[in-house]
């Protein structure tokens, strides 16, 4: 419907900022899906978290949510090729439009180039939205730029923005919708298979699997697929629901059960399946918000007579922890640089730290445009320094599972190798000698299914692999 069939002075009462009511819910989806967008954008907002709790606000449901949620991860994750498009269609710079008329466009974009919706439509309520968000000028000046957008399909502009005759980063970037440095690292990262790069950025803008863990001895797979869900291929506790909402399952609403990727699920239990000189009774969890590895180590813990504490130095995680975990675990506010435990005082150790999160794209789709490559450089000294408390805080004999959610080597094996190399040099400074254990090995003795992790002795999970997040594992034994 062409914007200038809608009745004006229908909306004078409506809150300012707030989505117009207009009757139509398709309105108030593509508002909802702006306002997230620009939480995003202005309030550093996380849009899986965000958007669960506008969509319940706003009463949208069933297919309605469901174009929600696809108008704002779709238009998160295409950004960077939306706005090599919308360059060309428009007579300004893009740094030179507003904001929020920027995201308007790119939302338009998405609708015209990525979804089934008539281009039409998707312009005419882009202009709508233009209009709400902007004032009427800068709706005409939305309208001129996507109907431009709408003289050709995706891969036709792709064809133009991104040719075969460009240079590869940048091609790969712009096509895939990816910053260039990231492309870079994931190349490095993939090593002697770096020509699997494409699949690899092509699986960070695929739509994850929504995926459960049944926590053991708190509740059991059939209960699961009693609830719709299907079986996993990897984890013995996993579950994949196809569609609906993960909260009207039962068990996750009751704790016992939650929401969490398979490979998330795996490198926990690769840390109690790896092989332990003496005693089993102490674990510890040391960056443990918000907790999902630490539910599921709780409950492993708890089946073989251990113990867990589970540890984060932010108050608001640690209580996200105390709800994840069974009531055997222990949970405190620690920094885990600077411990207020003794060395030597657990049996095994995972150290999950903080990182730049490359490695769920998929899943956070956002955190593409949110960081650059500085972050990988401000994030090393704290992984370094974690992980040499996290040895020192294990008794010899004991295990430490290094695990970031990113594949980025400098968050990775380069980490490990140094701190290992420092404590060489250092001379063993707590006594004690430290051997890389074969996380693949270990990782196939809870999934023997498993394939293409590495040779080891890292391991390292990939989206277009596993259809998991990319989380690498290291397993440390102090000899």
């Amino acid at each position: 419907m062409p914007p200038t069939s809608r009745r004006r002075g229908d909306h004078r009462n409506r809150r300012p900022g707030g989505p117009r009511n207009t009757g139509r819910p398709q309105d108030l989806v593509r508002r909802t899906a702006f306002d997230v967008i620009r939480a995003v954008e202005t309030r550093d907002a996380y849009a899986n978290l965000l958007l669960p709790s506008r969509l319940r606000d706003r009463g949208l449901t069933g297919r309605d949510a469901a174009l929600a949620t696809e108008l704002t991860y779709g238009t998160l994750r295409g950004r960077g090729t939306y706005d090599a498009v919308l360059a060309l269609c428009s007579d300004r710079e893009l740094r030179r439009i507003d904001a929020p008329l920027l995201d308007v466009l790119r939302l338009g974009a998405h609708q015209i180039l990525a979804t089934r919706i008539p281009p039409h439509a998707a312009v005419g309520t882009a202009v709508e939205l233009a209009r709400s968000v902007s004032g009427p000028g800068q709706a005409k000046f939305a309208n001129a730029v996507l109907r431009k957008v709408t003289t050709r399909d995706l891969d036709g502009w792709l064809a133009i923005v991104a040719p075969g005759d460009a240079d590869e980063t940048t091609r790969l970037s712009i096509a895939h919708s990816h910053p260039k440095w990231i492309v870079s690292a994931m190349r490095d990262a993939l090593g002697p298979d770096r020509d699997e790069i494409a699949g690899l950025l092509a699986a960070d803008n695929a739509r994850p699997r929504v995926t459960l863990v049944a926590r053991p001895g708190r509740a059991a797979l059939e209960e699961l697929y009693e609830a719709g869900a299907e079986p996993a291929p990897y984890s013995p506790y996993a579950a994949v629901l196809p569609d609906g909402d993960p909260a009207a399952v039962a068990a996750v609403r009751d704790g016992r059960a939650a929401v969490q990727d398979e490979a998330s699920q795996l490198v926990a239990l690769a840390l109690a399946a790896a092989p332990l000189d003496g005693a089993d009774a102490r674990w510890a969890d040391l960056c443990a918000g918000p907790g999902g590895k630490a539910g599921l180590l709780s409950a492993v813990a708890t089946e073989r007579g251990a113990r867990l504490l589970a540890a984060d130095v932010q108050p608001h995680r640690a209580g996200l922890v105390g709800r994840a975990v069974d009531g055997r675990a222990g949970v405190v506010v620690a920094d885990g640089t600077a411990p207020a435990w003794r060395p030597g005082s657990f049996d095994r150790i995972l150290l999950d730290v903080p990182c730049t999160g490359l490695g769920a794209l998929r899943r956070r789709p956002e955190a593409r445009w949110r960081r650059g490559p500085q972050a990988v450089a401000e994030l090393g000294p704290l992984q370094r320094s974690l992980l040499a408390s996290a040895l020192d805080a294990v008794r010899p004999g004991g295990v430490v599972a290094y695990v970031t959610c990113s594949p980025h080597l400098a968050e990775t094996r380069v980490v490990v190798d140094d701190v290992l190399h420092d404590r060489e040099r250092g001379g063993d400074r707590d006594g004690g000698r430290v051997e890389r254990l074969d996380a693949p090995s270990a990782l196939r003795t809870v999934a023997p299914g498993l394939s293409g992790v590495g040779d080891g002795p890292y391991a390292q999970f990939w989206p277009h692999r596993h259809g998991t997040d990319a989380m690498f594992l290291a397993l440390l034994r102090k000899a």
